[in-house]
């Protein structure tokens, strides 16, 4: 079986994305469909971080960035960096930034 093909991209969530556990349960989605990377609140109360995976869980993290998130946020919009192939991965699992 071939090694599966990796992709990445970058995200920045916009709306009420801080002080409701966001970042807690985006780690814990990234966790559950093994997809690597990190997320850090901003200074601009967003949310932004790296993914990396095979493209159909990059895509299944992707649309739970933009449609759920956590219980308490609001999601007004997502940006997504291009989605480019990568040749490995740069992180060991996914992370919460400080």
């Amino acid at each position: 079986m071939p090694p599966l093909t990796l992709y990445g991209c970058s995200f920045e969530v916009f709306g009420r994305v801080q002080g409701v556990f966001f970042r807690k349960y985006t780690e814990k989605q990234a966790n559950n469909l093994g997809v690597r990377g990190w997320c850090m609140n901003t200074a601009t109360n967003t949310v932004k971080g790296e993914l990396e995976a095979p493209l159909g869980p990059l895509n299944e993290m992707k649309e739970w960035l933009k449609t759920k998130g956590s219980p308490a946020s609001r999601i007004e919009k997502v940006e997504f960096s291009p989605t480019k192939e990568i040749s490995n991965y740069s992180y060991n699992g996914f992370t919460i930034r400080k």
